[in-house]
């Protein structure tokens, strides 16, 4: 009797013991410990994003909802480090290729790996525009152009970081009068909030103290068929626009919205992304593949303008968001030069991109819906990654 009570105590001690791991391991994601992230098959240490740039602090923050969906966060550059989903198998698989320290963001001739850009995301012609009868001048870092808001834009920032609870995050940063060329001093808010049918809702709030111009968004760069499995052409996507924003040879819209029917931009039903990317058609020799703006069609945050497939996995991603325009990109200028998650290269077209946003070049050109904030009035964005196996 006296020896199965002590195994019984034996065992209640073990289960507490355990518990209590499972929760200090969940809270310890900021801390300067070792503690191991399960991120698919990749293992991620938090010690690898405690450090300090430019005398502020960066960690890295879990996200997990009660069916097992796990998104990973850091605050330098707001960059969603991975996001692991059920694949049909019902195994784990992280879509988001990227690398398992703050040294590989760092360090990457890839600034933009799932980071949060702006001011302005994507292009603005010679890097100037007019505001107020003003002329700008923005820092040109993609000559002759001015790219995802300049050499220093969101994705070099180290964010003030909250996490709210286990499945919200939320990320804040004060860019300051004329950085990067853009005028007033902006206050930003993103959230990062994982919610229960498996989305990933991410919302942009900003305000400025003088009128400015603003485009934000995410870069991340997306393999549904899990980081280490190669190229993404036989994804297959669906696009609910009728027509894109056809550009000059420096990635400049022209003006002229084509019409994607006849064209091979026309992913108006579910088609694999290799399908016509290689066509003689001018756009697409231009960005080597697909990397444009496209026009969604008329739509509610409750409708997706947006889904892809995973060929292999069979993950299916839905796009939902309150923005007119979606850059979708086939990752044409991946050169297999930084070594990701996995041990694997980021080679030609292994990754895609799906960036809501307003059109580029928007303040020069009249015609595209404004991008114009007026000061004291808030802006607010919202796009949903959500996740299934359901078309």
């Amino acid at each position: 009797m006296k020896v199965t009570l002590k195994i019984k105590s034996c065992l209640l001690l073990i289960a507490v013991w355990l518990a209590a791991c499972n929760l200090k391991r969940q809270k310890d994601v900021n801390s300067t410990k070792d503690v191991l992230i399960e991120s698919g098959n990749v293992a991620i240490l938090a010690s690898a994003f405690n450090k300090t740039i430019n005398g502020r602090a960066v960690h890295l923050y879990t996200l997990r909802n009660p069916n097992g969906v796990k998104a990973q966060v850091t605050n330098y550059g707001g960059r969603l480090v991975s996001l692991i989903v059920p694949n049909k198998e019902r195994q784990p698989t992280d879509v988001i290729v990227g690398f398992s320290s703050i040294d590989g963001y760092q360090q990457s001739t890839g600034r933009y790996y799932g980071a949060i850009v702006g001011r302005y995301a994507n292009r603005i012609a010679k890097g100037r525009f007019q505001l107020d009868g003003k002329t700008y001048q923005l820092f040109v870092n993609k000559r002759p152009n001015t790219l995802h808001g300049g050499k220093n834009g969101f994705q070099d920032a180290v964010w003030d970081a909250r996490q709210i609870n286990t499945q919200k995050l939320e990320l804040t940063y004060i860019s300051k009068n004329i950085d990067q060329g853009f005028p007033g001093n902006l206050k930003v808010k993103v959230t990062y909030e994982l919610l229960d049918n498996n989305g990933l809702n991410i919302t942009y709030y900003a305000v400025s103290d003088q009128n400015t111009v603003i485009n934000l968004t995410n870069h991340a760069f997306f393999n549904l068929n899990g980081v280490t499995s190669g190229r993404i052409t036989e994804h297959k996507v669906k696009i609910n626009a009728n027509r894109f924003t056809s550009v000059d040879s420096t990635m400049i819209p022209t003006g002229k919205l084509r019409y994607v029917a006849g064209t091979p931009f026309d992913f108006i039903k579910l088609t694999a992304i290799g399908t016509r990317i290689n066509e003689d058609y001018s756009d697409l020799k231009l960005a080597k593949g697909f990397d444009h703006n496209y026009v969604l069609n008329k739509h509610t945050i409750a409708e997706p303008v947006a889904i892809a497939q995973g060929d292999k996995s069979g993950i299916v991603m839905k796009v939902y968001t309150t923005e007119p325009g979606l850059q979708f990109y086939s990752g044409n200028n991946m050169k297999g030069e930084n070594l990701m998650k996995g041990g694997h290269k980021d080679e030609p077209r292994t990754a895609f991109c799906m960036e809501t946003q307003h059109f580029p070049d928007s303040p020069n050109q009249p015609a595209f819906p404004s991008t114009m904030l007026k000061a004291g009035v808030p802006f607010k964005s919202i796009t949903i990654y959500q996740f299934g196996s359901e078309l």
